[in-house]
């Protein structure tokens, strides 16, 4: 092997390694926090699509899931614009680094008990490690959307897919991002399952 095709396996392998790093690292510190692995009613399902269940946000995907594509696009949008010159696969493992942030910061009790108390997710545990894997993977789907389409389609996707989800279950990225920060009853009633 040359010398060249050496560095140019190196190039790909550190951010490979810290992609697996930053998963690992998530997920000791979500079961620090006492998050399940699975959900506690003992199955594991691929999807669960009851926004209004217990098994929201306890399986590996459920309707949250899309807007955790969502954040994958706001992830490569923020990257690019402000690392430039960041090569792909660095780009990757920092998108994935900020979703595993995400997660970590969302399953705080902090946030668990924001959502119960400003949003309409009056039950919510936090998340099990099993969805909060999940999440991740779909951010870096939305990534590589974004990666594959460039900025100007991805951000008329990013509109269709939040109109799809407020139609759908009554929430979306931004929605919850607004719920979060200043809550709205009249929304809060709206979302409520009813």
């Amino acid at each position: 092997m040359s010398t060249h095709h050496l560095a140019s396996q190196g190039k790909k392998i550190w951010p490979a390694l810290g992609i697996l790093a930053v998963l690992a690292v998530t997920t000791l510190l979500l079961r620090s926090e006492g998050r399940l692995w699975i959900c506690s009613c003992g199955t594991f399902q691929i999807w669960s699509g009851q926004v209004c269940s217990s098994d929201n946000s306890q399986q590996f995907l459920d309707p949250y899931s899309f807007t955790h594509v969502l954040h994958g696009f706001l992830y490569l949008w923020f990257i690019a614009w402000v690392f430039p010159r960041l090569m792909p696969v660095w780009r990757l493992w920092f998108a994935v680094t900020l979703g595993a942030l995400w997660e970590v910061v969302e399953n705080s009790n902090f946030i668990i008990q924001r959502y119960r108390a400003e949003t309409a997710s009056l039950g919510y545990q936090g998340d099990t490690i099993v969805n909060s894997l999940g999440d991740i993977m779909c951010a870096v789907v939305g990534f590589m959307i974004v990666q594959r389409i460039g900025f100007r389609r991805s951000l008329v996707l990013f509109v269709v897919m939040e109109v799809v989800l407020l139609v759908w279950i009554k929430d979306s990225l931004i929605l919850e991002i607004v719920m979060l920060i200043f809550p709205i009853d009249a929304i809060k009633e709206w979302q409520m399952c009813h």
